[in-house]
């Protein structure tokens, strides 16, 4: 384990974003690109869109609702080894569900395993990515999830391919086999101690105080609305382009519209949360806001040249949102603080996850159009960036000398909430 006293800005940390860059490709790279299994299904099992919706709302809820099983794994015994097994049971559930049956083989492979899988991958490596960066927190997490838009431009197409000429069971073999590349970015994590780590606690004492912190709280209900509708495209998108008359390969290329400027805009959004002055919070509310108007815009479009606009639009945004709400995350609750707080953030917002898709889908069933399915998730948006209003600081005024107005947050953290001293947290 490295030692430091506070994060290095760099070094090592460059290799941490390498490996958190191919681990968000191999986890929301499928999960954006898997709308393209989604009408293979419906065929195959003969079920409703509502029900098929399950399989992707249950992998999300599941990677989730896991995130403080998989925090406190690495808190014990490092992000490497949880890392890799979880890569392992990501691989394993694709694999098995190669051979479904029923839409229940479905839920427990993709969604419980795979999910499970992804749960042990995806927080230990942004909470270690974190703790490698101050300064620069911003622009290495857009560096890190650029990884998702490269890989929805790539796997969308490459799945519609598979699915093409192997069917879909060939084609989660396939996907099995990627998934398992997993375990190679868990090897390069190398844990890292902070100075600030011995007077943090331990997790009980970090979850007590999270618990007692009003902007945490109100931070994670804004996320977990955005949650909700955030996936909305990456699921209906093509069954609402093929409602509209589309083909299959043009309707899972338009995803890959939406994965160029998602990439975009996370390098974008990244290096403009590190030179903006203010609090970054500010950013990501204005990203959401759009993100959720884009949204609520699909209905309205419906000639070819209007849905492209709308998707590059919503593929921008989209991505802009992401880096900076892992990097309000840290400002809020301290690097010390980030395995704890990330875990129980993923855990919340999974119900915003587990319920936005199959909400959609049965809004589909019983309207007979994806109308009100994008305007209900864009509303969802909305009332998120609304929420975000209310972290402290983000209506004052600040120069570019004050950078980080969300320290004071943290010191707010440190003093309201007394924690028992024999926990190690006599200082506090």
């Amino acid at each position: 384990m490295a030692r430091r006293a506070e994060p290095p800005d760099g070094g090592w940390g460059w290799m941490v974003v390498l490996s958190a860059f191919f681990q968000s490709a191999l986890v929301f790279g499928v999960l954006r690109s898997f709308g393209v299994f989604f009408v293979e299904f419906v065929a195959a099992f003969e079920e409703q869109a509502a029900r098929v919706s399950w399989i992707a709302s249950i992998g999300i809820a599941v990677q989730q609702f896991g995130s403080p099983i998989g925090s406190a794994l690495s808190t014990k015994l490092g992000p490497r080894p949880v890392v890799m097994t979880g890569g392992i049971l990501a691989a394993l559930g694709m694999l098995l569900a190669s051979f479904a049956t029923s839409l229940t083989h479905l839920y427990l492979s993709i969604g419980l395993l795979s999910g499970s899988g992804w749960a042990l991958t995806f927080t230990p490596t942004l909470a270690c990515l974190s703790r490698y960066f101050s300064q620069r927190r911003s622009l290495a997490m857009g560096l890190a999830l650029t990884g998702v838009g490269l890989s929805s431009f790539a796997f969308a197409p490459l799945f519609q391919w598979l699915l093409s000429y192997y069917a879909w069971r060939g084609a989660l073999l396939l996907v099995s086999a990627l998934s398992l590349h997993l375990v190679a970015c868990g090897a390069l994590l190398r844990p890292l101690s902070l100075a600030e780590d011995t007077a943090v606690g331990g997790p009980g004492a970090q979850l007590i105080s999270l618990l007692h912190h009003g902007p945490f709280l109100r931070y994670t209900v804004a996320l977990t609305l955005i949650n909700t509708g955030y996936f909305i495209p990456y699921v209906h998108l093509v069954a609402h382009l093929q409602d509209l008359g589309w083909d299959p390969l043009p309707a899972a290329f338009l995803l890959s519209v939406a994965a160029i400027s998602d990439l975009v805009g996370r390098v974008a959004s990244g290096w403009l949360g590190d030179t903006v002055p203010g609090p970054v919070a500010r950013l990501l509310m204005l990203w959401t806001t759009l993100t959720g108007v884009s949204l609520a815009l699909y209905p309205v479009a419906q000639a070819s040249t209007a849905l492209v606009v709308l998707t590059v639009a919503y593929g921008f945004t989209s991505g802009a949102l992401t880096p900076v709400a892992f990097s309000v995350l840290p400002e809020l609750v301290g690097t010390g603080r980030i395995y704890c707080g990330l875990g129980l953030v993923q855990m919340v917002e999974s119900i915003g996850g587990l319920l936005g898709a199959p909400l959609s889908g049965y809004l589909r069933d019983v309207t007979g159009n994806y109308t009100a399915s994008f305007v209900v998730a864009g509303a969802f948006l909305l009332t998120g960036s609304g929420v975000l209003t209310t972290l402290p600081h983000f209506f004052s005024c600040f120069s570019a000398s004050t950078s980080r107005p969300q320290d004071l947050v943290i010191e707010a953290l440190d003093t309201k909430v007394p924690l028992p001293r024999e926990e190690g947290l006599g200082e506090d």
